[in-house]
């Protein structure tokens, strides 16, 4: 889901305040009252998402500028294909280039590799989920291009869903233990605990969680898991899982599969902005 429009003006200013500064000297160098148009063009084959930041890196600079979008997040992009024009003054533009294509490239690769992830499993029904693995301050924008590239969303922070880990259970002293605290403390909230054998599984299900996730089990592990589960609960696979693995545990009868290499391992598209003489 697109965050509210106050979140991203918020991202925005912060970005551009890193950026500028005291103000942009180079910019500073084109006559004030000076316009161009400009392009942007993406160089190879690509899931475009983040043109809500990009539009407003510029709009907060100067309303005034025109985009013209040829594409819309989720779409595929082809190389040397034309994303979007823009008219308006020439130093906001220059000001507001590197800004606007810094979340462009990252967002849409994160939406890129998270279609290769979404094509992997396609026809299993199977849902791939990113995790918290995003990079700093970009939580919210990565989630959002997760779904632009056809995945879906984990658990947003440590505040709207219980994932209850090895830690925590030692912690706690128990899986039942470390359950029954989370119940009473978050009645409303969903409960998932992290597993790592057969038995620990068995002890989940006693508990009464709603989401197990089975934390780098072999392909017969997951089978049985499967079978000994029997529909009581949501099963979630992880641990060292990559496109040339995936489509197997998928195919192993668990409900999702979720990957930290989907917004911690992307590559940022290459795209490229040029003015027009």
């Amino acid at each position: 889901m697109l965050p509210p429009a106050s979140i991203i003006q918020t991202q925005i200013a912060t970005a551009l305040a890193e950026d500028i500064g005291s103000g942009d000297q180079t910019a500073a160098l084109i006559p004030s009252d000076a316009t161009t148009t400009a392009q942007v063009i993406c160089r190879e084959q690509a899931v475009l998402a983040g043109s809500a930041w990009f539009n407003e890196a510029f709009h907060q600079l100067d309303g005034n500028i025109a985009i013209e979008w040829q594409a819309a997040d989720g779409d595929t992009l082809q190389p040397d294909q034309l994303l979007c024009t823009l008219t308006g003054n020439t130093r906001a533009i220059l000001t507001g280039e590197r800004t606007a294509l810094n979340y462009l490239q990252t967002l849409s690769g994160t939406a890129t590799q998270a279609r290769c992830y979404a094509d992997a499993v396609a026809g299993t029904g199977v849902r791939i989920l990113d995790t918290r693995k995003t990079l700093p301050g970009m939580r919210l924008q990565q989630k959002y291009a997760v779904t632009c590239g056809g995945c879906h969303n984990h658990r947003i922070g440590l505040y709207d869903a219980i994932l209850i880990k090895e830690n925590h259970i030692m912690a706690a002293g128990s899986i039942h233990a470390a359950v029954e605290t989370a119940q009473a403390s978050a009645p409303d909230l969903e409960i998932e605990i992290e597993v790592e054998s057969m038995d620990e599984l068995a002890q989940a299900l006693d508990a009464g969680v709603q989401r197990v996730l089975l934390d780098n089990f072999s392909l017969d592990q997951l089978r049985e898991a499967v079978a000994f589960n029997r529909g009581r609960a949501r099963l979630e696979a992880s641990g060292g899982i990559h496109l040339k693995t995936i489509r197997a545990i998928a195919q192993t009868g668990i409900d999702d599969i979720s990957v930290g290499a989907i917004t911690k391992d992307l590559q940022a598209t290459d795209f490229s902005m040029r003015f027009i003489k």
